[in-house]
């Protein structure tokens, strides 16, 4: 095999290899049949420092990299009391956008002792398909809940957030 024809050979392969990856991913074309969408439901009950309940959430658990990136973006509206939580393996800095978001939220930003670290009060963005602001937060967790709840609540920045085992498993 001569040289030229052995480049198109490796050229051709690895495009191939690239198309291949970019379908498969969790985010493209082929996800919704290869990574379907299984959220786990968890209550959480966030206390104050003094331990007194400030309020309950029934979320849904958001723990893979689809269905971080869906979200809530899927959803019509969020009903009082109910949410979501997304699960990250490990501790570190993260933001958050409102991709494909029909109503406001508040984003809660939570450590791996579940205490809330960053809280920012979403409105829906001027363009859902394209939202140009990110919230940024430090933790292992964030919580997205109604827009204005944490105030409503008196939930603040140092409470912290009970987080069943049954979410890890």
């Amino acid at each position: 095999m001569d040289r030229t024809r052995l480049v198109n050979v490796i050229v051709v392969a690895l495009l191939l290899v690239a198309a291949a990856m970019v379908l498969a991913s969790p985010t493209g074309p082929l996800a919704p049949w290869l990574y379907p969408l299984d959220y786990g439901e968890a209550t959480l009950t966030i206390h104050d420092e003094n331990g007194t309940a400030l309020g309950t959430v029934d979320v849904r658990t958001a723990d893979t990299e689809r269905e971080r990136h869906i979200g809530l973006s899927k959803t019509d509206a969020l009903e009082a009391g109910a949410g979501m939580l997304f699960l990250h393996p490990e501790s570190g800095s993260y933001a958050y956008v409102m991709r494909n978001m029909s109503f406001p939220i508040d984003i809660l930003f939570i450590d791996t002792e579940g205490q809330i670290t960053e809280i920012h009060h979403a409105p829906v963005p001027a363009d859902p398909r394209n939202p140009d602001r990110r919230y940024r937060g430090h933790g292992q967790y964030v919580l997205e809940v109604p827009y204005g709840w944490t105030n409503e609540t008196g939930i603040a920045v140092g409470d912290r957030v009970d987080i069943p085992d049954s979410v890890h498993d």
